[in-house]
């Protein structure tokens, strides 16, 4: 049986959920019917209220490239204003709000803490709180399951665009129970449409729906499954595979002896990977037009991989291969070094610099994530396959 998606139940009763509420739609190409129909295509067919679009990071078109700003825009189909909520402001104005009574946010999250549609969402939240507006969030899966959780709690002075959620690293949760967690925060009117047939250890590929890319550079499953890893090299002067056609599956630099990295790594016994050596050449971002030398991670047990730690040796083995040449970038956002804003914290970054054992690192986040499994339960709106 497919799983039955939050925006499918919506759309049989629209007005039950919002009445008849005038609204904007927070969406992008990853918001689609389980038919793969448009979310705006469909409630604009069914002659809803909708009066706004809101686009995210990459746009409500999902075509502008990582850390790009974009523009307000005219939806070409229906002749709605599309505002950008990553260009000159990254909340709703009262003014982009006025005369709406809702929003309605339906966008596929990866199951990251760093992904910034939960960010996006945060602030929606926030401004629905602010100007008297309910929030509907249509709920999606965890592309990655319900079930695991992995990596530091994002720890106070930490919160930024890129870590918003006060969650570990691969959260385990949806996209609407997120939305529960943020709103404790918050306060504001809020309501999940959930979704029917989902179970907690499903993956995505597990729920009968087709995999539509939620950004430019997320454009498989097995893209998401790596990025809670190799996201974290973001922050560092290696490439994460922006720029090829396997971003954030490959990693590498032109200073980078990728044979040795991928034999040092495979020696670790690092459970349900196996690093190759490769090459690869960006057409833009790190290095770009550059021969990198690196590595590809081939993920070949999923259940037992551990992301977050995978992708903390390869930073580790990096440094201690290539003292003089690795580096941590210098803050971007704000700051705060980069890598910081997305680990969480700062002790994990100078833990490395320092040589700590990576295992030290993993066991010093073990009682915040048995904390965070104590409370999480709270938020879940779906049981396992045991329930």
């Amino acid at each position: 049986m497919r799983v039955r998606l939050g925006v499918d139940v919506f759309l049989e009763d629209p007005e039950g959920f919002l009445g008849g509420a005038r609204f904007g739609l927070v969406t992008n190409p990853s918001g689609v019917t389980g038919s793969l129909e448009p979310t705006l295509d469909a409630l604009q067919a069914r002659h809803t209220h909708l009066r706004a679009v809101f686009g995210p990071e990459h746009g409500a078109a999902g075509a502008a490239q990582d850390a790009v700003e974009v523009p307000h825009a005219t939806d070409p189909h229906t002749g709605l204003p599309v505002y950008s909520l990553y260009g000159e402001t990254r909340k709703p104005t009262a003014e982009m709000l006025d005369g709406l009574e809702a929003l309605v946010f339906d966008i596929q999250d990866v199951g990251s803490r760093y992904y910034t549609y939960v960010s996006t969402m945060a602030l929606c939240m926030e401004a629905c709180g602010e100007h008297g507006l309910e929030m509907l969030v249509l709920d999606r899966p965890n592309p990655l399951n319900g079930v695991a959780v992995e990596g530091g709690l994002l720890e106070p002075g930490y919160t930024s665009f890129v870590g918003w959620a006060p969650t570990p690293i691969r959260h385990g949760l949806t996209v609407g129970e997120l939305s529960l967690l943020l709103n404790e925060g918050v306060g504001c009117r809020l309501r999940v449409a959930e979704m029917e047939g989902w179970v907690r250890e499903m993956w995505f590929d597990e729920t009968g729906l087709q995999w539509v890319a939620p950004s430019p550079n997320m454009p498989t499953l097995e893209t998401a499954t790596v990025y809670p890893g190799t996201c974290l090299v973001e922050g560092v002067n290696l490439s994460e595979g922006r720029g090829t056609t396997k971003p954030f599956e490959v990693v590498g630099a032109p200073w980078l002896d990728g044979r040795k990295l991928a034999r040092h790594l495979n020696k670790q016994g690092l459970e349900g990977v196996v690093l190759r050596p490769c090459c690869f050449t960006p057409v833009f971002s790190k290095y770009a037009g550059q021969l990198c030398q690196g590595v590809q991670l081939h993920v070949v047990d999923r259940a037992s991989f551990k992301p977050v730690e995978t992708g903390l040796r390869l930073l580790a083995e990096a440094l201690a291969m290539h003292p003089e040449e690795f580096r941590f970038l210098e803050p971007s956002y704000d700051s705060r070094p980069h890598f910081d804003l997305l680990v969480g914290n700062s002790w994990v970054r100078q833990a490395l610099l320092d040589g700590v054992e990576v295992g030290e690192i993993v066991e010093g986040w073990r009682d915040g994530l048995e904390a965070f499994k104590l409370e999480w339960e709270r938020f879940q709106l779906y049981g396992g396959r045991g329930e």
